[in-house]
Formats: C-alpha cells, structure tokens, sequence
C-alpha cells in the first residue's frame, strides 16, 4: 500500500509518498481501505515539531492524520467478522497513521455510515464537527444571541454559522477574502465581512443597524490575534466569548480585569474542558454524525487532494487558501 510518510520535522516538504507494507490488525483492531483521510490545522503544527495541543510530538518516522473514513477489510483477533465490508469512520486519536490508503482503529472507535453521507463529509464530522459540538454546548445559544464567529469559512466556522443560524441568533460571519465571504453569505449569514478590510468592525456595526458600539452578545473565536482582538471589542456587556484556537498564531488576549470591567465571561471550549469530558467523545462524534446525516448541519468539503499531493494539502491550508475541510483521497 501507499502513506505519506514524515522522517524529520519542518516544512510540508517533510511529507512523502512511499510505498509501505500492508497493515495487519492487532488484538480488538480492524483494518480500514481508506476511502478519505482528514487533514487537520493541528497536524501543521505536528509536522513543524511543535506540539500540537492536545497531541504529543510524535517519533518519527510516522504517518500523520487521525480522521479517516472507509471500508473495513480485514479484523483482528477478538472483533466480529460482521464488521467486514461495513463503511465507517474513526477517529485514531494520537495514533494517527489516516494519510494512508489503511489505517489501523480499535473496533470501539468505529461509527457506521449511511450510504448517503459521503466519506468526505464523515471524516470532516468525526473530528471538525465534534470540536464543534463542543463549543455548540458551551456557547449555548439561542434566538436573543448577536453571534459572530471568526474564521467562519473555515471548517469550524462553517458549520458554527449554520447551527447559529438554525438557533435562531443574528449571525455574523468574518472571513478573509472575497470568496470566502460570499461562501459565509451562502451559508446563512446575516451579515459577512472580510477581516482584510481596513475598519472592518465598524462594517459590521453599520450591518447591524441601532443596536450600539458592541451589539454582539457571543463571539466565538477560533483566530486569536489582531482579528481575534478586534471582534472582542465588538462584544457588549454581559456578552461571552468562547474560545477554541488560535490560528493566527496567538491566543485572543484577556484579563480578569477585562471581565469585570466589560462584564463579559470568557470560556475556553477546547483543550481540557472538551478532552476530558466524562464519558469521553464518542456522544459529541455521534450528534455531529448525525447532524450531517440528517441534514441539519452541512460540512464544507471545498479542497479534496491526492494522498500523493498531502505537502501541497499542508501548504495550502497554511496559506489559509482553502474553505472548509480539507481532505485527501487515496
């Protein structure tokens, strides 16, 4: 079979195609012919050598990925041969090995897939769309909510902006290019603006009418930085900000004396408070599968690549050239 392989740290130059031996799965494994594998921000940063979050940096050599979606072809000692030939999706944790064309799961870690969902679709709901979930419970929000959300093309984002909006709430998209506006606008947002623009919070309150200098009541904020500081200006009092990442390179910046003196509460929906949730994951991977399947939340799958070409997947999701999901195909 074929992997992308990774022998040193650094650039997605460290990234190659090779041809490796089959797997053979282990006591309560199955073996998975991968039909799409999930490419994540986070294995960037496990790429560059850094950790990434929640992730260990891994030895090397090693095959990144962690969401993979397919077929089980073969099962291991201990697991029901019925599960041969069922399509599914896994999240591997900090195993990884998804860049492949098989992947190793333990049997506890499969979901079942409808025939309609597509394998491109599950494997951005089994890791994206958990994440979301998650932030989803903490942001708790309803039809009173002014809700923006940062990044809101991206994977996260574009499924915040359709479940803000099935909430009910005003909703309020920012991304970064023309394009990418336009796709927030399609998805349901009231308002979108691009956060390349110079001033571009003082669009958003001309878009939002009467309703004052800080008329957002929930930011949900996965940038950080200059974006990420300037939409929490936008926040009034007794608003709140969920936090989920920072892929601008650095966290959004607060203090307890920017609560007291905003009277805003700040929560952090990733790390910890989502890892070690009693009872683990599995319920936030189920209602993010289900949601797709049932239609209510429609993952964005905009960049597909050859698992040949996963260096060039990596460098366009550094350059923040794509929309949605990222996903490679064997």
């Amino acid at each position: 079979m074929h992997a992308i392989r990774q022998h040193a740290f650094g650039g997605p130059e460290t990234l190659s195609y090779e041809e490796v031996p089959d797997l053979e799965p282990g006591e309560g494994q199955v073996r998975i012919a991968v039909d799409a594998a999930g490419v994540h921000l986070i294995d960037t940063t496990i790429r560059s050598g850094q950790t990434g979050g929640p992730y260990p940096v891994p030895d090397l050599p090693m095959t990144p990925g962690r969401e993979v979606a397919g077929r089980v072809d073969r099962v291991g000692p201990g697991v029901d041969a019925a599960w041969v030939g069922r399509r599914i999706v896994a999240h591997l944790g900090p195993a990884s090995g998804g860049y492949a064309e098989q992947a190793l799961a333990a049997v506890t870690a499969l979901h079942g897939l409808p025939d309609h969902l597509s394998a491109e679709a599950a494997v951005a709901m089994i890791g994206t769309g958990r994440t979301t979930m998650g932030i989803l419970e903490v942001a708790d929000l309803s039809a009173k909510d002014v809700v923006l959300i940062t990044a809101a093309a991206g994977g996260i984002g574009s499924l915040l902006v359709q479940a803000a909006r099935a909430a009910g709430a005003v909703t309020v998209g920012v991304a970064g290019g023309p394009a990418k506006v336009r796709l927030v606008l399609d998805l349901g947002a009231d308002v979108a603006v691009d956060y390349r623009e110079p001033g571009w919070p003082d669009l958003v309150r001309a878009e939002l009418g009467d309703r004052g200098d800080r008329p957002i009541t929930a930011l949900l904020d996965g940038v950080g930085g200059a974006a990420g500081q300037a939409a929490l200006d936008l926040v009034g009092p007794g608003g709140r900000v969920v936090m989920f990442g920072w892929s601008a390179g650095s966290p959004l910046e607060l203090t307890t004396g920017d609560l007291y003196a905003r009277g805003i509460t700040a929560s952090a929906a990733v790390g910890p408070r989502l890892l070690q949730r009693p009872g683990g994951l599995r319920e936030f991977e189920e209602a993010a599968l289900a949601a797709a399947a049932e239609g209510r939340l429609t993952p964005v799958v905009a960049a597909t690549f050859p698992l040949a070409d996963a260096a060039a997947a990596h460098q366009a999701l550094e350059d923040r050239a794509t929309t949605g999901k990222v996903v490679l195909v064997p």
